[in-house]
This record gives structure tokens, sequence and C-alpha cells, in this order.
């Protein structure tokens, strides 16, 4: 639920993001608005990838597209959306913190429920991929042989190899 939330919640914090820079560009100094242009792309392309990911990981259950969801979270998107909340170098607006703190608590939100998710989700494959396993070894393995202590032929069977050698096994 929180990607979908986030999914409608992202155009409204980069408008007032946008907005906001546009207003408060004149006033900031030279590298900040380098810094902040290039923040501003980042996170976009961030985004939508990191969105992706999430919805298709989450709703097909496939590990490396939430994986990459989990940690494209976690490496550029929670620092950046955290440097923007905090650096009093930007000039921040009260509007704008607003945004980022909410930006930054679905942020939070997602980071540790994908990491139990990832969790869960590959100790269940694993799960799944050990029965598999299991039941193609059962298929391999040879019934009861129509030949055997019951069907009258000696109990001995192999017997390994000998002082002499290796020899067949005795019947």
């Amino acid at each position: 639920m929180s990607l979908y939330f986030n999914v409608y919640f992202f155009p409204f914090w980069w408008l007032i993001t946008v907005a906001i820079l546009y207003l408060k560009y004149p006033v900031l100094s030279d590298y900040y608005k380098f810094i902040l242009v290039t923040i501003m792309i980042l996170v976009s392309l961030t985004e939508l990838i990191r969105l992706y990911l999430g919805y298709v990981g989450n709703l097909l259950e496939k590990v490396p597209e939430l994986a990459g969801f989990w940690l494209l979270t976690l490496l550029p998107q929670l620092p950046i959306i955290l440097f923007l909340l905090f650096n009093e170098g930007l000039k921040i607006h009260s509007l704008e913190r607003a945004v980022h703190i909410i930006f930054a608590a679905f942020l939070s939100f997602q980071v540790v429920a994908a990491f139990f998710t990832l969790r869960r989700m590959v100790n269940t494959l694993a799960a799944r991929f050990r029965r598999t396993e299991f039941h193609r070894l059962e298929e391999q393995r040879p019934g009861p042989s129509a030949a055997g202590p019951a069907g009258g032929s000696s109990s001995r069977g192999w017997q390994g190899p000998r002082a002499g050698g290796d020899r067949a096994p005795r019947a």
C-alpha cells in the first residue's frame, strides 16, 4: 500500500519541490544551485525506476527486482531526502519541509517493509526449492526390488572389496 500511495504522492512532491526551487533559486549560492538541480534530476530518474522495481518485485514476487527496489530506496533516495530536509543552507521553506517529511516517512517505512518482505520471500523460495529437490530425489530413488530377500535370493548382497581385489557381489 505504501508503494501505491507513493506513486500518487511523488508527482505532488516533485511539483512542490520544483516550484519552491524556482522561487528560491536567485537567493541560493552557486554550488547549492548546482546541487539542487542535480538532486532533482537524480531523484526523478531514480524514483521512477525504484517504483517500477517495487511494483514488479512485490506483485510478481521477484527477489532481484525487490532487492533493487530496497537498495535504491536505502542508498540514493533516503540520504538525498534527508539532505534536503536537514541542510539549512538550502533555505528550506515550511511547505517544502512538510513534503520532505512525508516523503522521508514513505522511504523509511519502505526500507523496513522491503527488508522483511525480502527475507520472508527468500525463505519461502528456498523452502520451495528444497521441497522440489527432495521430490526430485525421491522420484529418482529406486523402489524395493522384486528379487530381494523375500524373493528367495541371498540375503548377503554386496560385500564390498575384499583382500583378493575387487570382485563382483556374491549371490
